[in-house]
C-alpha cells in the first residue's frame, strides 16, 4: 500500500537537488483536478542559489514538475537533470 503524503507536511520544506544545491522553499502543489495525483511543486526560490535564479519561473516561484521527486524527508530531493533553465 502506497504511503499517502499530506501537503501540510511537505509545506515549508526546502527543495534540493541530488547534488546538494538549496533551491528554496515548498509554498504549495499543483493538484490534477480529476484524478488528485501531484504535478507539480511551486516553491520560493533560494536567489542566492545560480541554478534557482536560472530556472523558469511563474508569478516568481519556481515550477518543479513532481516527477523530477527522488525523495522526501526533512528535505525534498529532486534531480536536478530533470529541471528546466530559462533559454
Amino acid at each position: 500500500m502506497p504511503k499517502i503524503v499530506i501537503a501540510k507536511q511537505l509545506a515549508g520544506k526546502k527543495i534540493i537537488t541530488n547534488d546538494g544545491e538549496e533551491l528554496g522553499k515548498l509554498i504549495d502543489l499543483n493538484v490534477h483536478e480529476v484524478s488528485g495525483k501531484l504535478e507539480s511543486m511551486l516553491v520560493e526560490p533560494n536567489l542566492d542559489n545560480p541554478t534557482a535564479r536560472a530556472l523558469n519561473k511563474e508569478d516568481g516561484l519556481l515550477v518543479i514538475p513532481y516527477s523530477s521527486v527522488l525523495a522526501s524527508s526533512d528535505h525534498i530531493i529532486v534531480d536536478k537533470k530533470s529541471l528546466s533553465s530559462r533559454d
